[in-house]
């Protein structure tokens, strides 16, 4: 995974190689299975590096090459500016949504996070990192 492009963002394509973390968070991404997500924080300590800000960041970067949406809030909370887009996958995969609250200042869901989170299942994390 050296190379990405970042599809329908309206973000230019990126030719140079990503930064080694960079890499790493994306490839944790990538094996979060549909219906189900891991918070910043999750990837951070997934990787035993890094926090939440540090994903957050390559997630906003590089982030449209990979299952974006699966990758989020520990508050569950869209991600504000894609709310309808993630909300879209989420309905596809299942992924388990407490509806809004006749109160919620725009109507949209927030993600279960006690059922749809995700903590690798029995994956062996990435080995020969610090």
């Amino acid at each position: 995974m050296s190379e990405v492009s970042l599809p329908d963002d309206g973000r230019p394509e990126r030719d140079e190689a990503l930064p080694e973390y960079a890499e790493r968070v994306l490839e944790v991404a990538e094996l979060i299975p549909p219906g189900r997500v891991m918070t910043y924080g999750d990837v951070a300590e997934w990787l035993e590096e890094g926090g939440p800000r540090q994903v957050g960041r390559v997630m906003a970067l590089y982030g449209g090459a990979v299952p974006w949406w699966r990758v989020v809030r520990a508050d569950g909370v869209l991600l504000p500016g894609h709310e309808l887009r993630a909300l879209a996958h989420y309905r596809t995969e299942g992924t388990p949504l407490k509806e809004a609250s006749r109160a919620a200042e725009n109507h949209l869901p927030r993600l279960d996070m006690r059922r749809a989170r995700w903590d690798g299942d029995g994956r062996e994390r990435e080995q020969g990192h610090t």
